[in-house]
């Protein structure tokens, strides 16, 4: 029937698993739930032992880290079901989620169920990442559907464990990023997405220095893949205003014109209420400034 992969390093994946083991077995439907710790040695991984002598679950540890893309790719390859669903080890599915996703297997090749995020507590030093993720990853599928290829997200979706090989074969870089490569080969091969509300909620929301360099990772990953001409089709909002300004040459000017606002950006984007029109600013001034090697 079903396969529910969960990526991990360094986390107490005992919660999430248990959970869906439960409704796993409340709707009595053959399942498997796979959780691989990506090389953290971490001390969590005593308590996620336990997840061995759960119905149908497995925790496993690899012995080096063999980073994010590799740790899915072995994810999906452990998996005996045509069906699987990633869902990521920090977030909390709803209690309808396994069935939600078992109602849509009959007619689809991937489905995406989309997140929420809870607003931060008593620090400022998270708000960027929770408004971006609030106002640009949080939306319904009315709106996803609108521009499928658009919002792409592997924190929590179901797919055929075909296609996500194929696909993961073509993602050679297992940094940040590679979200904008999914929805790039899948608008290339034309793979029909569905959005659904099925959101999972995000437990960890980084603090805006991790956020700010994972941002940079990510943009470094995407600058490489498209010069090596590996996203052909896109709807990256972020690559279309950057080809726009080297098509036009562009370029050298709209970095004079960011280097005058240096100040204002960093100070917004660590303050309570960041501008994401100025988080923007950034990724692109960023974008502009990768040299080629």
């Amino acid at each position: 029937m079903i396969s529910i992969l969960i990526p991990c390093y360094d986390y107490d994946a005992y919660p999430i698993v248990s959970k869906i083991e439960k409704q796993a077995l409340i709707l009595n439907i053959d399942f498997e739930i796979i959780c691989i710790d990506d090389g953290s040695f971490s001390s969590k991984n005593e308590h996620n032992q336990k997840i061995n002598l759960l119905t149908n679950c497995k925790f496993i540890e690899t012995k080096k880290n063999i980073g994010r893309v590799k740790n899915r790719v072995l994810l999906a390859e452990s998996a005996q079901y045509d069906w699987i669903i990633f869902i990521d080890v920090d977030t909390t599915p709803s209690d309808y989620f396994l069935r939600r996703y078992i109602e849509l297997t009959d007619k689809n090749s991937i489905v995406f169920g989309g997140c929420f995020f809870d607003k931060p507590k008593g620090s400022e030093n998270n708000f960027l990442r929770y408004e971006f993720g609030k106002n640009r990853e949080a939306k319904k599928s009315l709106i996803r559907n609108k521009s499928p290829y658009k919002f792409m997200s592997s924190r929590n979706f179901m797919v055929k464990r075909e296609l996500i090989l194929s696909i993961f074969s073509e993602i050679t870089n297992s940094s940040y990023g590679n979200d904008y490569m999914l929805g790039s080969i899948l608008k290339e091969k034309k793979i029909n997405v569905v959005h659904v509300d099925n959101e999972v909620s995000v437990n960890e929301i980084e603090e805006n220095k991790i956020f700010i360099e994972k941002t940079k990772k990510a943009l470094d990953n995407l600058y490489k893949n498209y010069r090596e001409n590996k996203i052909k089709t896109h709807d990256i909002s972020i690559l279309s205003a950057f080809i726009f300004l080297e098509k036009f040459l562009l370029k050298k000017l709209f970095l004079k014109f960011s280097a005058l606002f240096r100040n204002s950006i960093n100070n917004s984007l660590n303050s309570q209420i960041p501008s994401l029109f100025l988080f923007d600013i950034f990724r692109l001034d960023y974008l502009c400034s990768i040299k080629d090697s």
